[in-house]
């Protein structure tokens, strides 16, 4: 086997999604015995819907998810104030997304894990990995039933208590982000109306959360508990934690479906990658739910390492090819926890800041930037959207490839103009939609391109 993915949410579905598209042999397993069936990384941002065009499954994505409703605040019983949650952003044509959509995980697993087999991909549950050993040519993963799989690598993709990440002695550095403990569960529930995401803060420093699931009947519950209260969340502790913060009844909650506590903490791992084996999404970095960059961060890992992965598996690009993805992420991780703080801590708003559209990867070692005039793109950008000759550029780029803008290489798909949105040159886009190389002219590309495996 190529790859062993361990754990099948968002990250451990997206990265098995891009390798079965590229004829990778891998297996995703998970130590449950089904999805995870709660709502909680409930936003997806407009970079993560740019992936998921890609990976072919933004249309059901879409269909199933709604916009961010208005806060509606309440004091004793009374409506007191409606504020939009997000700064907006404008669209243009480089960016066809520009607003996140609301659409609960458990939802998001579904359409991920029915792409994956859609192309052939295999997830198998009920297999917990307790350990693991690596040697030159691949790691040994041993479960919990005393078998084992062979892989020539692995990836971590199991959370932030990610076993995998312990069998190897990586460590996690961070901080509490905030003293109080805290409550998320799906429920339904009588007496609210479904067009606003109700607030209900407390003189004690809580607040209670009531944002109605787009494409369900429930409810997704956030509480910030004070801070020498221990969450309960048996659906009786749900029900008495309704009536004491809102002005609801107890009984107005018809079910509980899902429920956990946490205590908010942002850490990073203090390596992304060791020998074979990868750290990916929440095995990799925890945070703030505030702000939702959590699972879009992961699926921006996953999205990285696949086109790596099957670079150096498929298209016989070196082994170091796999290092630029603990240089690259890990980077991007950091700033997303500082990013996911500042929104919990009410420092930074939601909008330009957390759409992700921004983020890129210009101090890569795989941003090369030769010309002596760039423009408003630079190599290790996010390529832009647009139009050329009719052509749109995200229909261009759509699949596991490489495209070169301004320019014919031979052996990638190519475009002889590059938009002027791009600014003067010649652009060699990478399979995970940024600029890897830009050059005045198509010379240097093909010796670029050499460094990839092509």
């Amino acid at each position: 086997m190529d790859v062993l993915i361990v754990g099948a949410g968002p990250t451990g579905l997206t990265l098995g999604i891009d390798l079965a598209r590229r004829g990778v042999d891998a297996l995703v397993v998970e130590r449950a015995d089904g999805l995870f069936p709660g709502s909680r990384g409930k936003g997806l941002q407009p970079r993560t819907l740019e992936v998921f065009d890609d990976l072919g499954v933004v249309d059901a994505i879409l269909a199933a998810a709604g916009p961010y409703p208005h806060r509606m605040v309440w004091k004793d019983g009374a409506r007191v104030g409606e504020q939009s949650m997000f700064e907006e952003v404008e669209a243009d044509e480089g960016t066809p997304y520009t607003t996140p959509r609301m659409i609960p995980q458990w939802r998001t697993q579904e359409v991920l894990y029915a792409r994956l087999t859609e192309l052939g991909g295999r997830v198998a549950f009920g297999r917990e990995a307790t350990g693991l050993t690596q040697d030159a040519d691949g790691v040994t993963v041993s479960f919990a039933d005393g078998t084992t799989i062979r892989a020539r690598y692995v990836v971590a993709a199991d959370g932030g208590r990610s076993a995998v990440r312990r069998a190897l002695g990586v460590r996690m550095t961070g901080e509490t982000v905030d003293p109080a403990p805290f409550l998320v569960a799906d429920l339904r529930l009588t007496g609210l109306d479904r067009k606003h995401w109700h607030a209900f803060p407390g003189d004690d420093g809580g607040i209670l959360g009531l944002c109605p699931l787009a494409g369900t009947e429930d409810f997704q519950l956030q509480a910030r508990l004070a801070e020498d209260e221990e969450p309960d969340p048996s659906p009786d502790g749900i029900r008495k934690l309704v009536a004491r913060r809102t002005h609801l009844d107890a009984g107005d909650v018809t079910e509980v479906r899902w429920a956990s506590g946490f205590r908010p903490r942002a850490a990073l791992a203090d390596r992304f990658r060791a020998g074979r084996v990868f750290l990916a999404g929440d095995a990799a970095h925890v945070h703030s739910p505030a702000g939702a960059q959590g699972l879009n961060t992961s699926v921006q890992d996953a999205y990285n390492l696949g086109w790596k992965l099957g670079a150096v598996l498929r298209d016989g690009a070196p082994d170091r090819l796999l290092d630029t993805y603990e240089e690259e992420r890990r980077a991007n991780a950091a700033a997303m926890l500082e990013l996911s703080t500042g929104v919990h801590r009410g420092e930074v708003r939601r909008g330009r800041a957390t759409v992700q559209l921004g983020l890129g990867y210009p101090d890569s070692s795989l941003s090369v930037e030769t010309r002596a005039v760039t423009g408003p793109v630079r190599a290790g950008d996010r390529a832009p959207d647009g139009t050329v000759a009719g052509v749109r550029l995200f229909d261009l780029f759509r699949g596991p490839h490489w495209t070169v803008l301004g320019a014919t290489v031979p052996g990638v798909r190519s475009l002889p103009a590059a938009p002027q949105s791009y600014g003067p040159g010649v652009f060699l886009v990478r399979p995970d939609g940024h600029v890897g190389w830009a050059g005045g002219t198509a010379d240097g590309a093909a010796a670029y391109l050499a460094t990839v495996g092509l």
